[in-house]
């Protein structure tokens, strides 16, 4: 991988990270093409780093609330007993309670499965598969579901489905997005609270397996095992690129979803698994390329 290919799978991370496409799926497959071989989840990792960094941009003022809250409540200054400490008095604080609950489940498939998400999991027929049966699930979900919760009316339960969601998304075509707005739009909230939900849960997930990623590849790149990593250079870039382009795309998805449905990506999602599964079958994409060396 070259410096501009880079920069290109940073600009296709951008475009599709917050939208519910899967960006992992993307970069799996455009890497395919345009390299021959798979990018690696090293890489795409790393430069999900950029887009979490523009999510933190945008909703900054949220999160500074929210740590705050937060972190007050371990302190106890709505009070010391265990209720108050969990944030029963200020939403602020459960909602920084909620965020924890809900990075659990990813965390743990995360660890526990590293080894297949990196390999096996990475395979386009289960990626084919994925795109179509979550993209049907949006679908549908998301044109019977009522639209009546708010972010304020989260419930524990209510944080773990979440979660639940967000984990899915270890495999590449459920997408992070996707999974948590699916599974909160089937609880009845908003298409604006169930996005917002998603944007906030993803940050510690995906700074976490970013860094944990980079540590990686730092051992990887000492070790002379670089395979696809394109080089820290390369890598920094296609990061900022992800986070510039990532923070316009924020913008114009919010005010989409205030508007308009998810049938859009639901019927993207359907058809770009077609497209996919007919180049596999024609032989010009691979299921499950190993990563070539650079």
């Amino acid at each position: 991988m070259n410096f501009f290919q880079a920069i290109f799978l940073g600009l296709v991370q951008a475009l599709t990270e917050y939208l519910p496409v899967s960006s992992s799926a993307h970069i799996r497959i455009i890497g395919d093409l345009m390299l021959g071989s798979d990018p690696g989840a090293t890489f795409t990792a790393i430069i999900q780093i950029g887009t979490e960094l523009a999510v933190i941009l945008y909703f900054r003022h949220d999160i500074i609330r929210i740590l705050g809250a937060w972190f007050g409540s371990l302190f106890g200054k709505e009070g010391k007993d265990f209720k108050s400490r969990m944030g029963a008095h200020n939403r602020d604080r459960q909602m920084g309670w909620f965020i924890i609950l809900g990075t659990l489940p990813i965390l743990i498939a995360g660890l526990l499965f590293k080894d297949a998400i990196e390999s096996t999991l990475r395979n386009l027929w289960i990626t084919v598969t994925v795109l179509i049966i979550f993209g049907i699930l949006l679908w549908v979900v998301d044109a019977r579901a009522k639209q009546v919760k708010t972010m304020d009316e989260m419930t524990w339960k209510d944080a773990l489905i979440f979660g639940i969601g967000q984990m899915l998304a270890l495999i590449p075509g459920v997408s992070r997005s996707g999974g948590t707005i699916t599974f909160g739009r089937a609880m009845g909230y908003t298409r604006e609270a169930a996005v917002r939900v998603s944007f906030l849960m993803a940050i510690p997930a995906v700074f976490g397996a970013g860094i944990l990623e980079a540590v990686s590849a730092v051992k990887d790149v000492a070790a002379g095992n670089a395979g696809m990593f394109p080089g820290w250079g390369a890598t920094i870039a296609a990061t900022i690129v992800a986070f510039v382009v990532g923070y316009v795309v924020i913008i114009g998805f919010l005010k989409f979803v205030s508007t308009f449905s998810y049938k859009a990506f639901a019927i993207y999602r359907i058809a770009l698994a077609v497209v996919v599964a007919l180049l596999l079958i024609c032989g010009v994409l691979h299921p499950t390329e190993v990563v070539a060396a650079a």
